[in-house]
């Protein structure tokens, strides 16, 4: 090769690794996570892949990432590796129901991820999702009524199963309405503070044993020995997760919560002082033999991190969190030379008893190989990169409300148990039709996402700071559709006056009832058209292309989007356009009193166009409903 490819070749690499370091940790890892497992995640060495723990791990983690970036390929890996195992008829390869393995749950979590969304074959990941509830409506329990961690361990729980099998349960218990179950889960967590917390060091211990029968087990207690710091990962992240779906009003919520601000304090006790990251045997420190420990100094970042987000922990425990994670960096995290990155010192495995037995001993935690990219640490580290980065700008909007729609778009259908629920632009609706991945950009951006089901009046805008309103139905689409109203108009222009932003989306005019909108519409200066362009055939995705010019004052990293069958606008102060093609008005703006005006003529932020799916990613959806995210709050 002569000098010049040979210069040209080492220019490429070094721009490869320069735009990979550009990116947040998150995504590094993840992507090099997939160039390490391109076609399936293989967990333990020299075996076929199979139905793991560490699989359902990196699917969760893989999800935060998609909901995060809005790319799509970490959606298509989740499905495709599952698609390996989930069979038509829901049954599942390598899953062995009988072992009661909890270990083999968590992947259940990205079953139903799959099971809401929009896609031909969901019924069986429903179905899956059904058989590992069968495994924990019948897993063996402890005379107290504690899960056995796997079939082989009678009357044994360990902190592990609390993360393997209490997040599933919590969303499955959510989703299909179970809410009796939400008793037995708080009861696990229960068992585990009766039995397993340090009273001195308010720490938990990996394991008990009920019967005391076990080599490991102290004969009083039937506790293990000693504190494992991944063990006591499993549980903290376990506490954090769950709550994303108890219900707000379940008499054991606060007690769940009581657990987690007993716990932050000791974690942050034994957190290492100059390094910021935790000991493989958390209360150990320089003791010969121990040393710093990826997995568990992740899960511990990622939990204080969300407890403070969440609102479960004081700001405090967040400066924790950021000293945990630069620690995490400088202690664990090589970047390799073809731009990608690694993860170190992460302890291959710890358990108790077992064929070779083990005896929960200090030389026996020690001994155990420590690896390099070992997933159960890459996971957590993704979780806590995640965590840290929503950190970074949470604070943007803390304290604000954005409430959408639901009275004058009003649509009713049939939920994943055949009920009536509300969908088309709600908040929770996950499928194509929903606003999912915008609610997320708002509540990662620190706002509170809410719903106003009734007409627009001044108590129920009180406390609103963005009030978004979402193609009105026609007759055709709800039988007695809410007409937008002069009360209406007057109430919002009262409110908007008063310093609130509103956004209003219509639609092509054979999908939106046009003219009660209008005159919501024109009390800002602005008016949809009987106009609709964009009219998009098939999958000819460039005729819903607009490019958005440098210096738009509200898509300031977006340079184009996909909007298709959109309606246009006349403008008249005091608005004006800030998005012309053609000749047409896009999109367009309008300052009335202390507040703001945003109106176009599609609700073309819905997760069909946002969330990577279905659109070419040269159109860039995500980040302009993150931009208008930001601008409705009030960033500058």
């Amino acid at each position: 090769m002569n000098p010049k490819k040979i210069f040209l070749v080492l220019l490429f690499f070094i721009n490869q690794i320069s735009f990979a370091q550009t990116k947040p940790y998150s995504i590094q890892m993840a992507e090099s996570f997939m160039t390490w497992h391109k076609d399936s995640i293989a967990v333990k060495e020299g075996k076929p892949a199979g139905w793991d723990y560490e699989q359902g791990l990196m699917h969760k983690a893989l999800e935060k990432v998609w909901y995060r970036t809005g790319d799509g390929k970490y959606f298509e890996y989740i499905r495709k590796d599952l698609d390996r195992y989930v069979q038509k008829d829901g049954s599942i390869r390598t899953y062995k129901y009988d072992d009661f393995n909890l270990d083999n749950v968590p992947t259940g979590r990205a079953l139903l991820m799959l099971a809401q969304q929009s896609q031909p074959e969901k019924e069986k990941y429903k179905k899956a999702a059904d058989l590992l509830w069968n495994q924990i409506e019948n897993q063996p329990k402890t005379n107290e009524g504690g899960y056995w961690h796997k079939k082989r361990y009678p009357f044994q729980m360990w902190l592990d199963g609390l993360f393997m099998c209490e997040p599933f349960a919590a969303e499955y218990s959510k989703i299909f309405n179970k809410p009796e179950h939400f008793n037995d889960i708080a009861h696990q967590f229960a068992l585990i503070e009766k039995h397993a917390v340090d009273a001195k060091t308010g720490l938990v211990y990996h394991g008990y044993d009920e019967r005391k029968e076990q080599k490991w087990a102290d004969k009083k207690t039937g506790l293990s020995p000693h504190f494992w710091s991944r063990a006591i990962g499993w549980y903290a992240m376990a506490l954090v997760d769950v709550l994303d779906y108890f219900p707000e009003n379940h008499p054991e919520r606060a007690n769940l919560i009581k657990y987690l601000q007993r716990l932050a304090p000791a974690l942050v006790k034994y957190q290492d002082s100059k390094s910021g990251v935790w000991y493989q045997m958390t209360t150990q420190g320089t003791r010969k033999g121990n040393y710093f420990e990826a997995s568990g100094s992740c899960m511990f970042v990622y939990t204080l991190a969300k407890g403070v987000r969440k609102g479960y922990l004081s700001q405090i425990y967040l400066t924790a969190a950021k000293k945990g994670y630069a620690g995490i960096l400088k202690e664990f995290v090589e970047k390799e030379a073809n731009g990608s990155i690694s993860l170190n010192k992460t302890v291959s495995v710890g358990g108790l008893g077992g064929t070779p037995y083990r005896d929960g001993s200090y030389e026996y935690y020690l001994s155990e190989p420590i690896r390099k990219n070992d997933l159960k640490g890459v996971g957590p580290f993704i979780f806590a990169s995640v965590e840290m980065e929503i950190a970074a700008e949470n604070s943007l909007g803390k304290g604000k409300s954005v409430a959408v729609d639901n009275f004058f778009n009003h649509e009713f259908r049939k939920d994943l148990n055949g009920n009536q629920e509300a969908f088309h632009y709600t908040w929770e609706d996950r499928q194509h039709s929903g606003f999912w991945v915008w609610g997320q950009i708002f509540n990662e951006l620190g706002a509170k996402t809410t719903t106003i089901s009734a007409a627009p009046t001044a108590q129920n805008l009180k406390g609103v700071d963005v009030y978004i309103i979402v193609d009105p139905d026609t007759k055709k689409e709800t039988v007695s559709p809410n007409f937008v109203q002069k009360p209406d108009i007057q109430a919002i222009n009262n409110w908007v006056k008063a310093g609130g932003t509103l956004i209003l989306m219509a639609n092509d005019t054979s999908n939106c009832e046009i003219p009660h909108f209008n005159e919501l519409a024109k009390a800002f200066g602005i008016e949809f058209t009987n106009k609709s362009r964009n009219m998009v055939q098939g999958t000819q995705w460039e005729q819903g292309r607009l490019d958005i010019p440098a210096g738009n004052p509200v898509f300031k990293n977006t340079k184009t989007v996909y909007i298709k069958e959109l309606v246009t606008l006349h403008v008249k102060t005091p608005a004006k356009a800030i998005l012309k093609e053609g000749g047409d008005n896009i999109i367009a703006t309008a300052k009335v009193g202390k507040g703001t005006v945003f109106v176009v003529g599609d609700p073309w932020l819905y997760n069909e166009y946002t969330d990577g799916r279905r659109i070419p990613v040269i159109y860039e959806n995500f980040s302009a409903a993150k931009d208008l995210a930001k601008w409705a709050l009030g960033v500058k």
